[in-house]
């Protein structure tokens, strides 16, 4: 899995590759000599690598490059890109911020003036004022490509004044931007209210260390575009020390830990689904569970659902086992009398009051036994309507909330950073597993840690995909596998049998049905990859 890293963590080792210029400065001569060719040499690297990233942009076309750089560290890459861009034959023009002609850190004066003796002064226009009559936008179109160099991570805050109106005149001009490290004006810190059209959007961003959590945020998407980790050389010793909290999960690690069925085994040996779904007019929501817990790979799968949907889930899924308790429009008592190994309530299960009243019985019985289950759709609006139960939910239980029920859980949210600000709280509060549902689904652990999705596509936006993903996570808990590890696989399942899905049926045309029965085609294979 790739590591997802905090900003502090990639402060860490950016510092441990390149040293601090306040501590460079008091070390010795001999030793800061050294020091500041590590970090020249460092700052060449990168821009040789952004160069190379925007050369095969360019392609055969030659489109017109401006390079816009800052007076800091980040300034520094982009000047140097510029430089190798012109030794590639691209004739880049840069515009240096240098607000008041003294403001370029030793990073970016050096990085100007190596650029000045490589390329000459004609193809630098240093910004000194960003009044009206001082500075004027050079020209920008569609095929322009922008290289980003401004502040990347460095400045932290929104843009404000003249560098505002850089970036808005960089996104309307519809430029096709690649960001150095991080698009200007962009925060990583997920709480922070960000204003999108007073930030650089970027096509590309090419990424040092490595993606924050926030480069995953809906709301950032049209920010960061496509996103790449440069093979810069970072201190090695220092790369394996960090520990980072936050993963990407691939395929990888998830054919690492699905269950595996061996040639002896009977459905007895490969554990008992229990699936609590279906009302009156939601009995669809009841079948797509059911069928997506029978194709993950579990023994035996079974639909507890109210009597109007006996015979729609006997024809809709004959494999599975249908269960009432005699009420007629809904579910009214929940029991487990089998002792099912994996549990899932709530796809279609409405929120009548005795509906309510039986789930909270039930959810209080195996609280006192300890046996998570997984809550998805009424069931958590349930409990959202009745917020006692939350404490009754059992421990390492899943919940597979999308934005609207997360919100009805645990309070709006102005964005997904703030919810998954949020879940991380809730999920280490209740001790439970939130998969906080979206393109890239986070599933957040009872200890704080983040496992992000890679597999999500947009075929997935489709009414019944949830349930789709309750009925598979159950079928993988089913199986005997942790409440955390299966939320994790069943969320990347779930992406690449959407995918499996829209190429034969296209992205718009497909249905929950269609992922449902492509869930055993993408297990199979995430194990053959």
């Amino acid at each position: 899995m790739l590591n997802i890293y905090t900003p502090a963590e990639i402060e860490r080792i950016t510092d441990a590759t390149i040293g601090r210029p306040e501590l460079i400065a008091q070390e010795d001569d001999t030793r800061r000599a050294a020091l500041l060719e590590r970090r020249a040499a460092f700052v060449a690297n990168v821009g040789e690598q952004v160069a190379r990233e925007v050369a095969a942009l360019c392609g055969s076309s030659k489109p017109k490059v401006l390079v816009f750089a800052g007076d800091g560290l980040c300034g520094a890459y982009a000047l140097e890109s510029a430089s190798e861009l012109h030794a590639r034959g691209i004739p880049a023009r840069v515009i240096l911020f240098n607000i008041g002609g003294n403001m370029l850190t030793d990073d970016a004066r050096a990085a100007r003036d190596r650029f000045i003796a490589a390329v000459g002064e004609e193809y630098l226009d240093e910004v000194i004022n960003v009044g009206p009559n001082s500075f004027v936008m050079p020209q920008i179109n569609r095929r322009t490509i922008v290289v980003d160099g401004i502040f990347g991570s460095e400045y932290g805050k929104p843009l404000r004044g003249g560098y505002q109106a850089v970036a808005r005149h960089i996104n309307e001009m519809n430029a096709r931007v690649v960001a150095i490290d991080l698009p200007s004006g962009m925060t990583t810190d997920l709480s922070v209210a960000m204003v999108n059209r007073n930030i650089v959007h970027a096509e590309l961003t090419l990424t040092l260390v490595g993606p924050t959590l926030a480069f995953f945020m809906p709301e950032n998407a049209e920010l960061i575009g496509r996103w790449k980790t440069l093979g810069v050389p970072f201190d090695r010793k220092t790369m394996e020390e960090v520990r980072c909290s936050m993963r990407l999960v691939d395929a990888k690690a998830v054919r690492q830990v699905l269950p595996r069925r061996l040639s002896t085994d009977s459905k007895a040996d490969l554990g008992k689904a229990l699936i609590f779904a279906g009302s009156y007019g939601m009995l669809g929501a009841a079948v797509l569970a059911t069928r997506a817990a029978t194709r993950s790979g579990c023994g035996k799968v079974t639909c507890h659902g109210p009597r109007c949907g006996f015979f729609v889930m006997q024809t809709s899924v004959p494999s599975a086992m249908f269960v009432t308790d005699g009420a007629d429009i809904d579910i009214r008592e929940f029991s487990d009398p089998d002792d099912a190994d994996g549990i899932a309530i709530g796809p279609g299960i409405g929120r009548s009051d005795a509906t309510a009243e039986g789930l909270g019985i039930f959810l209080k019985s195996c609280f006192a036994s300890q046996k998570p289950v997984v809550l998805d759709a009424d069931a958590l609006n349930i409990i959202a309507a009745n917020p006692e139960l939350l404490d009754f939910i059992p421990p390492r239980s899943i919940l597979t909330p999308h934005a609207g029920e997360f919100d009805r859980l645990f309070g709006a949210q102005c964005s997904h950073g703030m919810r998954t600000l949020m879940a991380l709280k809730m999920a280490e509060r209740y001790k439970v597993i939130i998969m906080l549902k979206g393109h890239n689904t986070l599933t957040v652990w009872p200890d704080r840690s983040i496992l992000v999705n890679s597999s999500g596509t947009e075929a997935l936006a489709t009414a019944g995909s949830g349930d789709v993903l309750t009925g598979l996570t159950a079928g993988l808990l089913a199986q005997n596998m942790a409440p955390e590890l299966a939320a994790v696989s069943a969320a990347y399942i779930h992406g690449i049998a959407g995918r499996i899905a829209a190429r034969v049926n296209g992205v718009a045309g497909t249905t929950a049905e269609d992922i449902a029965d492509a869930i055993g085609t993408a297990i199979d294979s995430i194990e053959k990859e």
